[in-house]
């Protein structure tokens, strides 16, 4: 069974989540997507983060609106937290691993992620292994090559540049492949939405129902989350 993890703040998930996750399960024939909201990202320490509750919350309904019962939620990583007794940083490398102990022998793990977040896997804990423990799935767009691509990894599995050169003007997508990290380049969804921009449109009381689920949509107002002070928790 082809199984995938979707990490990320989803603060707040909204429609290009969905749309990107809909069409890696469709080509890629996984069978599970678990989304599962960061507790503490090591990344985001320092900015303000809508609390984790809110955000489960938020997928939880994101989920139940898109209605594919290849989408669900997780609770993963603040698990992982809470059996160390605190709260503390959320490293992609230990939910991998925590996750594949639950998987049979015949399951294969692949890691869902967009392009912009891949720019920065260097900068990863651990991140050769993570690169290596499973299959990767990258969210492509527009103005980003496969030599991109390749210079954002760690330095140790990165190809020469000599090797990448003919491939500057190549568009990521297909597969890449090289020191043990296989790529799978995902160039089929263009959705123009972005967190930071519904959270603007939040504060300012604008129509989110064109970004999130309508669930979504009504928790964000009901509640008020990005009205008010954010918090780390």
């Amino acid at each position: 069974m082809n199984i995938c993890l979707f990490g990320g703040t989803f603060d707040p998930i909204h429609n290009g989540h969905t749309a990107i996750a809909r069409a890696a399960a469709d080509k890629f024939e996984l069978k599970k997507i678990l989304f599962a909201p960061s507790d503490v990202p090591p990344h985001k320490q320092s900015k303000s983060l809508t609390a984790y509750w809110h955000r489960y919350a938020m997928v939880a309904l994101a989920l139940r609106d898109a209605a594919d019962k290849r989408f669900i939620p997780s609770a993963i990583e603040l698990e992982m937290n809470q059996e160390k007794g605190k709260h503390g940083s959320s490293y992609s490398i230990d939910t991998l691993e925590r996750l594949s102990r639950s998987l049979k022998k015949s399951d294969r793990l692949f890691f869902l992620i967009g392009i912009d977040a891949f720019m920065d896997v260097a900068k990863w804990h651990r991140a050769e292994d993570v690169l290596k423990f499973c299959d990767f799935i990258v969210a492509s767009r527009s103005g980003f090559s496969l030599a991109d691509v390749a210079r954002a990894l760690p330095a140790s599995l990165r190809p020469s540049a000599h090797v990448m050169k003919p491939f500057a003007k190549s568009a990521a997508s297909g597969e890449f492949v090289h020191a043990g990290v296989r790529l799978h380049l995902l160039d089929t969804v263009n959705v123009k939405v972005s967190a930071t921009g519904i959270r603007k449109a939040a504060a300012s009381g604008g129509a989110l129902k064109k970004y999130v689920g309508p669930s979504v949509a009504d928790y964000i107002n009901k509640v008020g989350i990005y009205k008010r002070t954010r918090v780390n928790e």
